[in-house]
């Protein structure tokens, strides 16, 4: 009996249990990272991609770690910035600005175990994706709301830089005006910048007073729709709903949700299947959608750009569908074509109805 007893205490001091063994250190959190084109304000374009950031944190907890750099200017600082931000360990770097996508690229080639998502660019390479939201769709049927609700038949865009995104947008909105009201004109201020408040306003201030009675915008800010609150006129929302800024002067907002691509983008680079993928979705996809209507836009209108935003994710309507001519009479698309999307992506002009050139 006590040699049983001595071999038993033997046997339980000198090899322990399974479970008393240490047991591994837990895995390191995956730490994403977001580069921003101007500060984050509490509605705009890199409002939008914070709540996609956030989106990220809600879904993955302690598996993820990220973080941002706001009000990074495109250009030098931005490849300073995106280097740095792979040097501190990031394995996954969002960087959503046209003007990012050259930065992108030259910091991946130096980082080739990091993986880079150019939002709004559209060159990739091995580690770098490529991913946009089919803006104009929205921009269509803001447009239709436009076109209902002008009593001067003059509508104002502010716009940023003459890239084929801005001009698609400011194209198709036009096309949507005219499709229920071909009187319609559209006069364009151009900026040459993404986020300068001040000039925003004075540009929508000039359209006022140019007989514009509605106004929309591809600038970063909510510039544009605080001037149209103080004028007593009227305003497309543009990345995010901006009724808490203008909640007299909102008759649509066009906003753009990240949430979903970035979500399982992240999943992808934790399950291991990441690719360097092209993403050009739009109101089909939900990353755009028009709706967020303001309180003087009748229910008749509503309804009508609800549908249309139905006809569009059902593929049953093209914004971009000839016969189209740009604003010097030229014909860019023939009587019932679709524009292709290549035809898109590269449009260098502005459509009949359009007021003014494109900026050089």
């Amino acid at each position: 009996m006590y040699k049983n007893l001595a071999a038993a205490l033997l046997a339980a001091c000198c090899f322990p249990p399974a479970f008393s063994q240490p047991a591994a250190p837990p895995a390191e959190p995956l730490k994403v990272a977001f580069v921003y084109v101007a500060p984050i304000t509490e509605a705009g374009w890199v409002q939008q991609h914070e709540q996609g950031r956030r989106a990220v944190e809600a879904a993955f907890g302690g598996k993820v770690k990220t973080s941002y750099v706001e009000n990074v200017p495109e250009g030098p600082d931005a490849e300073r910035v995106i280097r740095d931000l792979a040097r501190q360990g990031n394995k996954l770097i969002f960087t959503p600005s046209f003007g990012y996508m050259e930065p992108t690229l030259k910091v991946a080639k130096e980082f080739p175990q990091v993986r880079f998502e150019s939002i709004t660019g559209y060159k990739t390479a091995p580690n770098v994706a490529a991913a946009n939201a089919r803006y104009y769709e929205g921009r269509y049927l803001a447009g239709i709301a436009a076109g209902r609700m002008t009593k001067t038949n003059v509508a104002g865009y502010v716009a940023g830089f003459p890239i084929p995104e801005v001009l698609q947008g400011i194209n198709a909105f036009t096309l949507g005006m005219r499709s229920v009201n071909p009187r319609a004109q559209v006069k364009v201020v151009w900026l040459n910048g993404w986020f300068d408040p001040p000039r925003e306003r004075e540009a929508a201030m000039t359209l006022f007073n140019q007989q514009a009675d509605v106004v929309a915008f591809h600038t970063a800010s909510t510039a544009v729709m605080a001037a149209a609150q103080e004028r007593g006129r009227m305003a497309v929302a543009y990345h995010s709903d901006m009724r808490k800024v203008a909640p007299d002067a909102q008759i649509v907002a066009v906003t753009h949700h990240w949430g979903d691509y970035y979500v399982s983008r992240v999943q992808a680079v934790l399950n291991g299947t990441w690719k360097p993928t092209t993403v050009w979705g739009g109101v089909g996809k939900a990353m755009v959608r028009a709706g967020d209507f303001g309180p003087k836009v009748p229910k008749a209108v509503q309804q009508e750009v609800l549908a249309r935003q139905s006809d569009i994710a059902r593929g049953k309507l093209h914004p971009f569908t000839g016969p189209l001519r740009d604003n010097e009479g030229r014909e860019v698309l023939a009587r019932g074509r679709v524009m292709p999307d290549e035809q898109i992506l590269g449009m260098n002009y502005l459509v009949e109805g359009v007021q003014g050139k494109v900026a050089k």
